[in-house]
């Protein structure tokens, strides 16, 4: 992992409401390639909202994104150019149900990267592969359980060869025993060297796979450090209430 930065957050302020609602206030932080940042902190705190501003699913009220280098807040930038190269994994799989696992997956690198239906074929199935899956590639959504859906719905944003995958606790709609085949195909994935940010309530997978914790509360990190860190001995009073709770 180098310290190259591939995403800076500057700034970012949030709001719904009208401004009544103050999701994210003044958030800066900073995503090194090949590391897998993990954000963590209690429901309403503001951890998926800034993960959907870092590809722009939500307009940031305030403050600056760069992505390699682009303000990607900026107008005149086509985001989704750049979409492109930020995977999305969510809780609920918004995988197309009329059409079969593998069209599924081989839709958007033929249609958005021109890939021939070749070679997108050979890597959707070689990714299929990957996750104990290429059996399934002629099934439909609606055949499938739900951490077969979540792995589906994670090596179909591989498919785009994107530079960072960005998680949306993509475990909180499995049932628990589900979980476990999921975690250990990000496992994997952040062995490879991908960037990754996962936001989660999986707090064992936080300690084992993270190379940095982000703890947010009312909008804001209250604190960040390398997992054995801030789980072991966390600085901030806030933090050590809320591990208290969920460890």
């Amino acid at each position: 992992m180098t310290t190259e930065n591939v995403i800076e957050v500057r700034g970012l302020e949030k709001h719904f409401n009208e401004g009544k609602l103050k999701a994210l206030q003044g958030v800066d932080a900073d995503v090194h390639r090949g590391e897998v940042m993990v954000v963590i902190g209690p429901s309403g705190s503001g951890k998926s909202t800034f993960l959907r501003c870092l590809n722009l699913l939500e307009r940031p009220t305030k403050g600056t994104i760069c992505f390699e280098g682009v303000d990607i807040t900026s107008p005149s930038v086509d985001i989704n150019i750049h979409r492109q190269k930020m995977g999305m994994v969510f809780q609920h799989f918004n995988l197309f149900p009329h059409m079969t696992v593998l069209k599924n997956m081989t839709l958007a690198p033929m249609k958005l990267k021109k890939v021939s239906e070749k070679d997108a074929t050979d890597k959707a199935m070689a990714l299929l592969e990957r996750v104990g899956l290429a059996d399934r590639a002629g099934a439909y959504p609606s055949q499938l359980s739900g951490g077969q859906k979540q792995r589906i719905a994670i090596v179909r944003a591989l498919c785009m060869e994107p530079e960072v995958m960005l998680f949306d606790e993509p475990t909180s709609a499995l049932d628990p025993e589900m979980v476990g085949e999921v975690l250990d195909v990000m496992k994997e994935l952040a062995k490879s060297g991908m960037t990754m940010v996962c936001v989660t309530h999986e707090m064992g997978f936080a300690r084992e796979v993270g190379d940095r914790v982000l703890f947010f509360d009312e909008g804001k990190i209250v604190e960040e450090g390398e997992p054995h860190e801030l789980f072991s001995a966390p600085k901030e009073q806030r933090t050590k209430d809320f591990l208290n709770k969920v460890l």
